[in-house]
């Protein structure tokens, strides 16, 4: 089934707001490594959210998962979105926190453990989510 684009894109922005609360949790307990890819997700996913509900093509949305790209999307649609272009540094947890052969002779799990880097990113992708909440705050009423 279909849904209408309002719904999808809700549905996405919960999803990018439950995934920063775990996240944050994750900052808290110091498990960054996992903590940063999930900032990364959150914002992916919010700016899918206003996406989804602003281009209203599955295509232009869903074809990368990288934030610079979808960074670029949104700010050709909206200049609110120009000044979250550090956000784009989150794109280096994606892969990177994750798989050890993405860091050779390392271990992800071990290799962050930087809370000043959690923290950064943490804000970075808060500066994301709250403003996608504010902008389909807007739209949907």
């Amino acid at each position: 089934m279909i849904r209408p684009y309002r719904e999808e894109s809700l549905r996405w922005l919960v999803q990018a707001q439950d995934e920063f609360a775990d996240a944050d949790e994750l900052r808290r307990r110091n498990r960054f490594y996992l903590a940063l890819f999930h900032f990364q997700q959150a914002a992916e996913k919010a700016l899918k959210a206003y996406l989804y509900l602003t281009v209203r093509s599955k295509e232009e949305v869903f074809t990368t998962h990288s934030l610079d790209d979808l960074l670029q999307k949104v700010r050709a649609i909206d200049r609110d979105f120009r000044g979250l272009k550090g956000a784009r540094k989150l794109d280096e947890y994606a892969i990177r926190s994750r798989y050890p052969d993405s860091l050779p002779g390392r271990i992800p799990s071990r290799y962050f453990d930087d809370p000043q880097e959690a923290e950064e990113a943490m804000q970075l992708a808060r500066g994301v989510v709250e403003l996608v909440e504010r902008k389909i705050g807007e739209i949907v009423p």
